[in-house]
């Protein structure tokens, strides 16, 4: 079979200027939908360890199309800041550092003192009784930003620019249609362009006020633990803090479209009866009490959500060639979630909905040389280190003999699932260091469903109003709450 050349390449981008010009502007055309066609993505293989090579590597591993959402000059600038998810972990400093500081953020012990009450008075905003029976993702969407911006800089209400607020819709509406010849996509994505000088401006001065004492509570946010931890900022400077913190516009994004997920599965008339079975059994025990096992009940009920619904689809790398490319193209692999959390390989009936699969998974401070050897490795496929956390915490970074991080906390490990049969937040390594406060964000949540004795129902509406709530994810706002009968 020959191989397409470069003459192939010119033919398919001029055809491609000529069938987009009349409606698009010629450096979008040039910057997001020829790359978009012209880039490879590849199903990858379901794991059988929870852990990626590094040869798969995060360098700059974001779809070519998106890299205007999150560049001045279309392309990769690292100069100008960078995310940990797009960074080469031998660029992030020794021991996986990047990754540790951004980690010192989100462990465990934080979200009771720190964001539990930004939590849940975002939940009871979203649950009260004033929004019974009416859809429930448009309240969401409206207050979701208040939220975001009060975790990551203490900013809510009128303190957050009104252009600020427009940019952060557009970027969703961009990731949750995703189709850039779409005419709501291409408005959406020069919005951002537009507004993103004043973004990254805005939310330096926001940095700037948490380190000058102008922000109340400073640390009741995540950008002040990076920089308490970030020590003389090589491995983690501002202008990083500045990138994280855009990144997270991302990354946050799929609470959306888990929350409308889990109340699908638990609506009283097109959910699973087994999940909302199981729910009922967690909240009329003792949710909150491990009885000896790794994970509380309520832990456990939401991490099995998260492996049943994978709201993240997969963990994306970008490939090397093993010859010298006749034209200048990119290839991508995924390594999917959801395929590797549902496989049969990793459980007995991986298809029924049972939280307690996850009292007979090793954690990540179980995975030691021991571990390792007795699977067939020599050693730990990565050296296990620690990182101290500089803060005043007695609390360091550990990681697994898979590379997984985990927090030890005045010398207690909190708990990692290290197995691959759960993966929705991917594997070794790279697996995201938000992870264990994402968990206790929807615990929160089905306490306030629990408390407030709330049953989710599908609304019988005309024409509910289509939203963009999560990645790739458009829906139809029609479930709601009603009273439980």
């Amino acid at each position: 079979m020959r191989e397409a050349g470069p003459t192939d390449l010119e033919t398919a981008a001029i055809h491609l200027r000529e069938r987009f010009a009349a409606e698009f502007h010629p450096t979008y055309v040039e910057n997001v939908i020829i790359p978009n066609f012209l880039a490879s993505t590849y199903e990858g293989e379901r794991l059988f360890v929870p852990m990626i090579d590094v040869k798969f590597t995060k360098e700059n591993a974001l779809s070519c199309d998106l890299w205007g959402l999150l560049s001045e000059n279309w392309k990769p600038a690292a100069d100008h800041g960078i995310t940990v998810f797009l960074q080469a972990l031998e660029k992030r400093g020794p021991d996986n550092r990047r990754k540790r500081i951004y980690m010192s953020a989100l462990t465990p012990d934080l979200y009771r003192p720190m964001y539990r009450d930004k939590v849940v008075r975002f939940f009871e905003k979203l649950l009260h009784e004033s929004n019974t029976g009416k859809p429930l993702m448009r309240p969401y969407l409206e207050s979701y930003f208040d939220f975001f911006w009060d975790l990551h800089l203490g900013v809510k209400g009128d303190s957050i620019p009104r252009n600020i607020r427009e940019l952060g819709q557009s970027f969703n509406t961009v990731l949750a249609y995703r189709d850039p010849t779409l005419m709501i996509v291409y408005d959406n994505y020069m919005r951002v362009r537009s507004h993103f000088p004043f973004l990254k401006q805005w939310i330096d001065g926001r940095v700037g006020d948490l380190l000058n004492g102008k922000t109340p509570n400073p640390q009741q946010t995540f950008v002040h633990w990076w920089i308490r931890n970030s020590g003389d900022g090589e491995y983690f400077t501002r202008k990083d803090v500045v990138f994280e913190v855009i990144h997270n516009l991302i990354a946050l994004f799929q609470w959306g479209s888990m929350l409308y997920n889990i109340v699908r599965r638990l609506s009283k008339e097109s959910g699973d009866p087994h999940t909302r079975a199981w729910f009922k059994k967690t909240m009329q025990g003792q949710y909150d009490n491990p009885s000896g096992e790794a994970f509380t009940p309520l832990e456990r009920f939401v991490m099995e959500l998260f492996r049943v619904i994978s709201p993240n689809s997969g963990s994306m790398s970008v490939l090397e060639e093993v010859r010298t490319s006749p034209y200048p193209r990119l290839g991508y692999i995924v390594n999917s979630h959801e395929a590797t959390s549902l496989y049969a390989g990793h459980w007995d009936y991986p298809e029924r909905f049972d939280p307690d699969r996850y009292n007979k998974v090793p954690t990540s401070h179980q995975v030691d040389e021991a571990k390792c050897k007795q699977m067939g490795f020599a050693k730990c496929p990565f050296d296990r280190t620690s990182f101290e956390i500089e803060d005043g915490r007695k609390a360091t970074i550990h990681n697994s003999g898979f590379g997984t991080a985990y927090a030890i906390v005045d010398g207690n490990a909190l708990p990692v699932c290290d197995y691959v049969g759960f993966a929705p937040f991917g594997f070794g390594y790279r697996r995201c260091p938000a992870e264990q406060l994402t968990i206790k964000v929807f615990e929160d949540f089905l306490r306030k469903v629990s408390k407030s004795q709330l049953d989710f129902t599908k609304l019988d509406i005309a024409n509910p109003e289509s939203l963009p709530i999560g990645p790739a994810s458009v829906i139809s706002d029609d479930f709601g709450f009603v009273p439980a009968e």
